[in-house]
Parts: C-alpha cells; structure tokens; sequence
C-alpha cells in the first residue's frame, strides 16, 4: 500500500474511533442532545487530519508537495466523516430512535422529513470542515519558494 493511502487510513480510523468514544461518553452523561457540545467534533477532526499531514510529510520526506499533503488531510476528513455517518446511521435508526426524532423535533415542525437529514447533515458538516481544516493546515506544513535573503 503506498504511504498517503496508509496515512489516510490510519489517521482517519483514529479520528472516528475518536469522534465516537467522544459521543459515547457525552450519551453516559445524558449530555449528546445539546448542540454545543458538537463542537468539539471539530477539534478531534483537527486533530486527526493535522496529525495525518504532519505524519504524511515525515515519512514522504523531499517529495512532499502541497498537492498530496493536502489530499492526505482532505481524505483523512473524508473517512472519518463517512465511518462516523454510518456509526450515527445505524444509532439513530436502530439503537435510539429517540434521540432522532428529539433533533428532528428542535429543526421541523413535522418529525415525517426523516432522519436521513441528519445524516446528510452530518455529512455536509464533515466534508465542509474537512476541506477547510486541510487547506488551514497545509499552510504551516507547505514547502516555502521564497529563498531567504541576507
């Protein structure tokens, strides 16, 4: 298997398996319904994808390039967001439905639209920070062209 594929996987099986010990531990505490402590998804995202680039340009060494360091962040989103969408999926419909039917009653009037949206949602969030934590991150670890001068 060729390095960044190995890096993607990797580091995206580590940010889900964070992202769902996070939202399994905020449940214990009855805590997983209110909205503010999705936030800290964010960080354990940021975490994930800012270790898979900077582990991605130790082991490439001279031929990293911006191009691939920030496919590398952008994937490592991109798996843990569909991993941690089929783990809400599969909780949401088959181990708690209430807890669908609670979001769905804070966003619509009529609870008949689904929960297929918050899984939607939950897709779009991934994706959208993904892209934008990758291209943040990639501004520290790209390769500067500007030569130093005296």
């Amino acid at each position: 298997m060729n390095t960044s594929a190995s890096v993607v996987i990797k580091y995206g099986v580590f940010t889900t398996i964070a992202l769902i010990a996070y939202f399994l531990i905020i449940k214990l505490f009855g805590l997983h319904t209110n909205i503010w402590f999705r936030l800290l998804n964010g960080f354990f995202m940021a975490f994930g994808i800012y270790s898979a680039i900077k582990h991605y340009k130790v082991v490439s060494g001279i031929d990293f390039n911006y191009i691939n360091g920030f496919k590398v962040g952008m994937l490592t989103g991109f798996l843990a967001t569909f991993v941690f969408a089929l783990f809400m999926g599969i909780y949401m419909f088959h181990i708690d439905v209430a807890f669908m039917n609670y979001l769905l009653k804070g966003w619509f009037d009529d609870v008949s639209y689904g929960g297929g949206i918050l899984v939607f949602v939950i897709i779009m969030e991934g994706l959208s920070s993904s892209i934008i934590l990758a291209l943040t991150f990639m501004q520290a670890f790209k390769n500067s062209t500007k030569v130093l001068q005296n």
